[in-house]
């Protein structure tokens, strides 16, 4: 049985159940932006060509603004002299980019339907074209939701779960957003496209628990591989592949945490934990039921609001201008 919640996942539990949400559907911008979600696509389309990476980039957008207070755009917004905003946290810090994919679709939509197409929205259908750009499954997406007034670097820092953790940590994050097990390993499988930084592995290959010695989950052949891209004291900032086909959306993730050679110790528990083991298998061995679940868990994942009021940003990286009428009355 898992440990109890930490105070500040109960807190989170608590706060996305009692939340106000606004209603959200699909074709939300049918009358309002027809062309959003063509632009949207076209504009990802375009930077997959330029750079492969961008497409497991946006995706992880949608992880890591919806776990933070809801699926609100708070992840865009850059620091100001009165607010760190959640760019610079843990989690986000030498991980996250491609912030410029998102500036490059606001802008479009900016021209064609001002005001109108929240960034919280763009990052749900960026992460959705991500996928299927990339050979994974499609998807109705659930829009109108409206953007953040602020961000918290110190929410994110205590929310977002590090490379180092394991499945019985993830397994209690999903369940305060009230994703199940099964949810979660799907949504593991993101990391079926992408890289991530030897920064994230190198304790499991030197020092796994502070044992001094590798993580004998490691299958010996990769082992090697991971000693050759990450020797110690070599430069972390160096990226391996997530999987054997880091630009294909597909299962072969589940395959190599089968084949113990899962990239991220966050990853590689999946396996060897007996709650998500069985759902490792499965998606290992059947793509289609794999993709059902993602989708089903990237619909969820979307539904998660805070209730706290938000307007539609011009620019996402900041707040609107308020009317100086505004600021007089407040």
């Amino acid at each position: 049985m898992s440990p109890p919640l930490p105070a500040f996942l109960l807190l989170i539990s608590i706060a996305f159940t009692s939340a106000s949400a606004v209603p959200l559907q699909p074709g939300f911008y049918a009358e309002t932006c027809p062309e959003a979600e063509f632009i949207v696509k076209d504009v990802m389309r375009r930077n997959m060509i330029r750079e492969p990476r961008s497409a497991a980039s946006v995706m992880r957008f949608q992880f890591h603004d919806c776990f933070v207070n809801g699926c609100d755009a708070s992840m865009l917004l850059d620091d100001t002299p009165n607010m760190l905003g959640e760019k610079l946290s843990l989690s986000n810090i030498d991980s996250l980019r491609s912030y410029e994919v998102i500036d490059e679709i606001k802008e479009e939509l900016e021209r064609v339907c001002p005001g109108t197409v929240s960034c919280a929205d763009i990052i749900i259908m960026a992460s959705r074209d991500a996928v299927v750009l990339s050979g994974g499954p499609d998807w109705e997406v659930k829009l109108g939701r409206e953007d953040s007034l602020t961000a918290s670097q110190e929410d994110a820092n205590n929310i977002m779960p590090s490379p180092r953790a394991n499945a019985s940590l993830l397994m209690d994050l999903f369940e305060s957003y009230n994703l199940s097990v099964k949810d979660m390993v799907a949504l593991s499988g993101s990391h079926s496209i992408g890289q991530a930084r030897c920064f994230s592995i190198v304790f499991r290959l030197y020092n796994q628990s502070g044992s001094g010695k590798p993580d004998p989950t490691i299958e010996a052949r990769y082992k090697e591989k991971l000693n050759r891209l990450c020797p110690l004291g070599g430069d972390e900032n160096v990226t391996g592949d997530l999987d054997a086909t880091p630009t294909m959306f597909d299962n072969r993730y589940f395959k190599d945490l089968v084949a113990g050679r899962g990239f991220l110790n966050s990853d590689q528990t999946l396996y060897t934990f007996p709650e998500t083991r069985k759902y490792v298998a499965l998606f290992s061995q059947d793509q289609r039921t794999f993709f059902k679940a993602f989708v089903e868990g990237m619909i969820k994942m979307g539904d998660l609001q805070s209730g706290r009021p938000g307007e539609i940003r011009s620019n996402c990286r900041m707040v609107n201008r308020r009317p100086v009428n505004a600021l007089l009355e407040s």
